[in-house]
């Protein structure tokens, strides 16, 4: 027991704080012109607020800010420059954690190649002595001699950004940016990246304020559908509404929470929006979000009050097995299958639809919970952790935790459903060793993702993944405690024979005959005058 870890106490996850939600924008070709002028010029302003945000670095503060809305807000309006200010900031500061995280990812690695070439050939790790394995051969050693090398090199220059306050921000994306010089291998050619450049680095994004009509000054979205926006300065000659709006022919229906859309909107609550153009489709879409009410987190004993159904992750589907509070399995294994290949799109709604059908089996059973591991595999896609296990390096990476996990704490939400995650070690191992061959039978295989999500799941409720505990060693019996982990000490009754059942038995006696059929005290072993010792317990007296 030395070499396992200490495990993680389970926890129940909290809910979204925020929605959105998408709708098409099926404009005609003067509201995609004006569309597109708006969200070029406004995105021109964007790239220079970013980078005069950069140039600051950390030594930015309310005053610096303010300054550059103040500059903005004579180039389009006030609302405009709060909100491309805002964005300016958010993205600076996801690039500076972004950059922090990716240092912290070289310094680990910079010190398990450093381990790994301090051993000798081919030895192998001692876990007790914390002591890493060898590399296999001369020329692997070499390699990675050379890689670590590469990485102290990058690692000194992110330093060095770091210290000087300076972080490498794309606006319309870094792969789409180095797609330009590698058209062949994107299957574009320079026309199509033209367009696909201008359409991510647009801004027409406008966050909401309460007390406002509909929610929002900037992009309005009445109750019958609506869009207005309103236009920047330099380009007022284009509104076809007054105050200097620009009315679009189409109307938003937002089939998805539309209900809830319009309660925000007709008390007038902070709806923001954002406009965006997919130039593969040709088409416009505009996102509505807003912020939701912190609803109270359950108690973790609330939530598995009815059970849980415990699932376990793969990279091709959701094995899912419904537990009582005693952690005994109830009916049969679940698996929920889905395909990630293809686009980012098939892939999402892939993911949607396994969880849709594993929220429904939860309704069905009962339970209000599900049980999860908490996974992330951001740190373990590495050769340094899984060596030449090409394979599996793979599954790792395309394997879709953040994604997977997001989906399901969100969507279960919306069914009252609670999601509780559990420490992921030793599941899939222990779950075949207690649970696999035992539930195994010749019309049902049980596979090993099966047995983990049992695993998960009594992990979750608080019981012991082994099906029973090791009886005394010295005699066998109960004199040491009970064997069970369900029957606690305090229930009663728990060393009681089993209740009598009448009719014929199969290879026996039939009741009531045989040569001990009016010996009663063969009948009772606990009560048996001449099988009765001091490591026996007596029944309980039914007088209790």
């Amino acid at each position: 027991m030395g070499e396992l870890r200490e495990l993680a106490a389970s926890f129940v996850v909290p809910g979204p704080a925020g929605v959105a939600i998408r709708d098409r924008l099926r404009v005609s070709d003067e509201d995609a012109a004006v569309l597109t002028e708006v969200g070029v010029y406004l995105g021109s302003l964007a790239a220079g607020d970013l980078a005069e945000r950069s140039r600051q670095g950390p030594a930015h503060d309310a005053a610096g800010w303010a300054v550059r809305k103040r500059e903005l807000t004579g180039k389009s309006s006030a609302r405009w420059a709060g909100s491309i200010t805002k964005a300016s900031h958010d993205q600076w500061a996801l690039a500076r954690r972004g950059q922090g995280a990716h240092m912290a990812w070289l310094r680990g690695q910079i010190a398990s190649i450093e381990a790994r070439l301090a051993r000798p050939l081919g030895a192998k790790a001692d876990k007790r002595a914390g002591l890493a394995r060898g590399y296999a051969t001369r020329g692997e050693w070499h390699a990675k001699s050379r890689r670590l090398q590469t990485l102290k090199g990058r690692l000194a220059v992110v330093e060095a950004d770091r210290a000087a306050g300076r972080v490498r921000v794309v606006r319309g994306g870094k792969r789409l940016a180095n797609a330009r010089h590698h058209l062949d291998a994107a299957g574009l050619d320079e026309r199509a990246w033209r367009r696909r450049w201008r359409a991510e680095r647009m801004f027409l994004s406008a966050d909401g304020e309460s007390g406002k009509r509909f929610g929002n000054e900037t992009i309005r979205v009445t109750d019958t559908g609506q869009v207005s926006l309103k236009l920047p300065a330099p380009l007022a000659d284009l509104a076809n509404a007054p105050n200097g709006r620009y009315v679009l022919d189409s109307a938003v229906v937002f089939k998805h929470r539309g209900q809830e859309w319009l309660d925000r909107i007709n008390v007038n609550r902070a709806v923001a929006y954002r406009i965006h153009h997919d130039p593969v489709r040709g088409r416009w879409y505009v996102t509505a979000s807003w912020q939701r009410a912190a609803a109270p987190v359950l108690s973790l004993q609330a939530a598995l009050a009815r059970g849980v159904v415990g699932v376990d992750m793969n990279d091709d589907h959701l094995a899912a097995w419904h537990l009582d509070v005693h952690g005994n399995p109830v009916g049969e294994p679940q698996r929920f299958f889905y395909d990630l290949t293809g686009t980012a799109q098939h892939r999402d709604a892939q993911i949607r639809h396994a969880l849709t059908r594993l929220l429904h089996h939860a309704r069905r059973c009962g339970a209000a919970a599900i049980a999860i591991e908490d996974l992330d595999f951001s740190d373990d896609t590495s050769r340094e952790k899984h060596g030449r296990n090409k394979r599996f390096r793979r599954l790792i990476s395309r394997f879709p935790t953040a994604k997977l996990r997001a989906r399901l704490v969100s969507m279960s939400a919306e069914q009252d459903i609670a999601v509780v995650a559990v420490d992921p070690a030793y599941t899939s191992r222990w779950g075949a060793q207690h649970w696999q061959k035992p539930l195994t039978t010749p019309a049902r295989r049980i596979s090993r993702h099966d047995a983990a999500s049992i695993a998960i799941g009594r992990r979750a409720l608080g019981h012991p993944i082994r099906r029973r505990t090791t009886p005394p060693p010295p005699h066998q019996s109960d004199g040491a405690g009970h064997r069970t982990v369900q029957a606690r000490p305090e229930i009663r009754r728990r060393e009681e024979t089993r209740p009598h059942v009448p009719g014929p038995r199969t290879g026996c006696a039939p009741p009531g005959r045989g040569a001990k059929a009016g010996d009663q005290g063969a009948q009772h072993r606990s009560g048996h005058p001449a099988e009765h010792g001091f490591w026996q317990q007596d029944s309980l007296p039914l007088s209790l």
